[in-house]
Formats: structure tokens, C-alpha cells, sequence
């Protein structure tokens, strides 16, 4: 048979990217896409939904989810936060288990998840994140610790920032990406709504300018979106919710000065994204302890 004539199998796996909080994991999700899904912030617990990026290579699919740290919740919302780390390990492939150097760790977290990885039996992968903050003589105790706690699938160290030992990691995923279908057409990099997308890039802002408890204590509901027309830019109305009066004198500020902030450079971050100019209406509400309310969670999208 002629070598054209041979069909190469299809490949695609989904695959988790899981660890404490602020590792580094939307970093990598986003690196991976070539695409800002997830939003980031220095501050820990930035992520609370589980979010997909896919990966489109010649003859294969890799679907990643980016999902929430494991850390212990205080509240209802940290709750399903963790709940939806749990829940991605039963529907993937592969599993990118994620620690970071050059930062103190809670040593008995990182057993806690290598503990729930190793019930699953997915391949499991350590991936060591910032590598640019240490020498590589510094590498291989770390390595060595990690391998006394679990047997690993593979260890590829990488810098999530620069891309450093990404491509290493794509190359080894797809060796054992297993064969299966095409999930999603090749012009889509995830399966998250406008809305969905729009929110987050106001969260991020307020993880960016607000400090201390505020930007745990609020979340963005986009209220209406009109798609951008000849003569109109697109149209959000979001409204951002916080559980006191207080945050939102906070978010407000003095004059509105501190939600324009948000609002100018969230907008600026929508008109990337969406390759679109953008009218955004930002608008901030109190809703009394909404992290422990099950109903208000589920309206906001948790």
C-alpha cells in the first residue's frame, strides 16, 4: 500500500490541570491556547469555575480544563470552588498535577491531591512551574521529593510566563493522548459564552485594583450583551455584587473614580478579546452574604 493511502488515527483526551491555588494554572491554560480564557491575578483562588481551552494539532485534539485550587472552603462558594476540582478528575485522560518553586507550599495540601490522583489511576503528570526563579541544581530535590510521593507519568518542569518547556509538554501529551473523535470544529478555542467571558474580564479588574477582602466578596453578572452592528459597538450592562455596603462604597470610589478604573480597562481587555469596540456599563449591587446563599450561586453562575 502506498504510504498516502495509509489514514492516520485521530487523536483526542481531555485533560486536567489541577493544585493549590495561584500555581500558575490559568497561566499555562492560556499559554497552551495562545489565547487569554482564563484570567490571572497574584492573588490566590482567582479561579472559580472550571474553564476550557482547546488545543488544535495536525491530527489531534487536547482539551484542557483549568480548573479551581484545592484549598479548605470557608464558605458555600469555596465549596463547589473545590467540588469542581473533584469533579473534573472523573471525566479526563490525563491529569496535569501543577506546583510552583520559589514560593512556600502547604506540603500537606500537595499530599492531600497527590492522594486523590493516585485513586483515580489517570496518568499523572508534574508539571514544575517558574523554573526561571531557581538553578537547576536546586531542580532535582524537588523532583526527587515529589517522586517519593507518587509515581509520575512525567515530570517536565516549565516556566507557565514564557513558554519555557511547554512545547516539551504538548509533545509528551500527545504520545499518550488516546484515539477518539473531534469534539470541537478547529475554528473553536473553548466553550464558554460571551457573557461567561465578559464577566470574568471584570473580575479580573477588581482582583487588579481592590485589595484585601473585596475582590473575593464580589461577582459580575453580565445582564444583557448586544452584538456589535454597523453603526453600534457591542453593549454589556454587568453588574458587579458584593455582600456590604462598605465594599461597595470601595469598588465605587470616591466620585466613581475606582469602577471607572475597572470599568476603562476591563473595556479595554473586551475589545481584544471580542475585536469589537465596546460599550461597557458597569453597575454595583449589595447582595447580603451571596457566598453562602446555594440560590444566589447558582444565578451567578457557580
Amino acid at each position: 500500500m502506498n504510504k498516502l493511502d495509509v489514514k492516520t488515527e485521530f487523536k483526542s483526551g481531555f485533560i486536567s490541570i489541577v493544585g493549590q491555588p495561584n500555581v500558575g494554572k490559568s497561566t499555562l491554560l492560556n499559554r497552551i491556547i495562545d489565547h487569554k480564557l482564563a484570567i490571572v491575578s497574584p492573588k490566590p483562588q482567582t479561579t472559580r469555575n472550571r474553564i476550557l481551552g482547546i488545543l488544535h494539532k495536525q491530527g489531534a485534539q487536547l482539551i484542557f480544563w483549568d480548573t479551581p485550587g484545592f484549598y479548605r472552603p470557608k464558605h458555600a462558594l469555596g465549596k463547589r470552588m473545590v467540588n469542581t476540582a473533584h469533579q473534573s478528575l472523573k471525566q479526563v485522560d490525563i491529569v496535569l498535577f501543577m506546583m510552583q518553586v520559589g514560593r512556600k507550599m502547604d506540603e500537606q495540601a500537595d499530599k492531600n491531591i497527590i492522594k486523590i490522583l493516585s485513586r483515580n489511576k489517570l496518568p499523572v503528570f508534574l508539571i514544575i512551574n517558574k523554573i526561571d526563579l531557581i538553578n537547576k541544581s536546586d531542580l532535582l530535590p524537588i523532583i526527587d521529593h515529589y517522586k517519593s510521593l507518587m509515581e509520575f507519568a512525567q515530570i517536565i518542569p516549565i516556566c507557565a510566563i514564557d513558554g519555557a518547556g511547554v512545547d516539551t509538554l504538548i509533545a509528551e501529551l500527545l504520545k499518550i493522548t488516546p484515539a477518539g473523535h473531534q469534539y470541537f470544529p478547529r475554528d473553536m478555542i473553548t466553550d464558554q459564552p460571551e457573557r461567561f467571558l465578559t464577566a470574568e474580564l471584570v473580575r479580573e479588574q477588581i482582583y487588579r485594583f481592590t485589595h484585601q477582602e473585596i475582590p473575593y466578596a464580589a461577582a459580575v453578572l453580565v445582564e444583557e450583551l448586544r452584538e456589535a452592528t454597523a453603526k453600534k459597538p457591542m453593549y454589556m450592562r454587568a453588574v458587579i455584587y458584593v455582600e456590604h455596603d462598605s465594599q461597595k462604597k470601595i469598588i465605587i470610589g470616591k466620585a466613581g473614580a475606582m469602577l471607572k478604573q475597572i470599568g476603562q480597562a476591563a473595556r479595554m481587555d473586551m475589545q481584544e478579546m471580542f475585536d469589537s469596540k465596546v460599550y461597557l456599563d458597569l453597575w454595583v449591587k449589595v447582595k447580603k452574604d451571596w457566598r453562602e446563599k446555594e440560590g444566589l450561586l447558582n444565578v451567578l453562575g457557580y
